[in-house]
């Protein structure tokens, strides 16, 4: 079984174990055909971003060493002059051949796409908490500084957050209020310009019975909205403060439901009665 990180280290693993991938250029192969998430790279294209516009004469031997090199790492059991499997030749280039689980990247946007659409509530906050765990440092942090890597870096950090802000809500919905104060409050911090984590911290605060600092979290976001864009919060959180300001605990509770009440408590047992000798 193999399996590849680039949600932090640059790690493949085959049968559990890492192996070596060898020098930058190699490396760059795999990571550019995992950034491509199964479809077909040119050979054109890799030569291109692998010597960043200046090939050598030789580059296309190079590129054909370094995909050889690879396929034996990745399936050390294949048979001599048998085809690949798992990074396959493909016109006009190469292309690996994996399922979702066995690439964290792509693990991780599975698991994001099924708890957009899963209609257990429980479930999908499940589904990203496991795919937030994915995460364990900077994506593709190895080739950060080449510019191929960039779209997918920052197609993969955008969907974080949103992730993030979807597991934030579902513990909301599910009632865990004050629990998720910290990390709604981290994504206010981490992304000052995005009103949803805003949104996220003021009912975390809300629902948890601290309305003063409901307020006061959206005071913060209407002054660094005015500060950084020049403009004033949108309507949702506009709403949400005139709400607050209200008391219109029914839109509270639309939004976050009440925490379940603790069970009765049950009746001790009665031994049962013994007949009389």
């Amino acid at each position: 079984m193999v399996f590849i990180r680039v949600l932090g280290s640059f790690v493949a693993e085959v049968g559990g174990e890492p192996v070596p991938l060898g020098g930058p250029r190699q490396r760059g192969v795999l990571a550019l055909l995992v950034a491509a998430r199964g479809q077909v790279v040119p050979v054109d294209r890799m030569i291109e971003d692998l010597w960043r516009g200046e090939p050598p004469a030789r580059a296309l031997m190079s590129l054909q060493a370094y995909v050889s090199n690879l396929r034996r790492l990745l399936e050390p059991g294949r048979p001599p002059r048998t085809p690949a499997r798992l990074l396959v030749s493909a016109a006009p280039g190469y292309a690996l051949r994996l399922p979702p689980e066995a690439v964290d990247a792509w693990r991780f946007e599975d698991l994001l796409d099924q708890a957009r659409t899963d209609t257990d509530l429980r479930a999908a906050q499940a589904r990203l908490a496991e795919a937030l765990g994915l995460w364990q440092g900077p994506a593709f942090a190895e080739v950060a500084d080449e510019p191929w890597a960039a779209a997918e870096t920052s197609r993969l950090n955008e969907l974080r957050l949103v992730a993030t802000e979807l597991h934030v809500a579902a513990h909301l919905r599910i009632g865990d209020a004050a629990a998720m104060v910290p990390e709604a409050e981290r994504l206010t911090r981490e992304e000052p310009l995005r009103e949803e984590g805003w949104r996220l911290h003021a009912l975390a605060l809300w629902s948890s019975g601290r309305q003063g600092d409901a307020l006061a979290t959206l005071r913060r976001a209407r002054g660094v909205f005015a500060e950084e864009l020049g403009l004033d919060p949108g309507p949702d959180l506009t709403a949400l403060e005139e709400a607050i300001l209200a008391q219109r605990l029914d839109v509270l509770r639309a939004t976050v439901p009440p925490p379940p009440p603790p069970p009765s408590p049950q009746p001790s047992p009665q031994p049962s009665p013994q007949p009389s000798p």
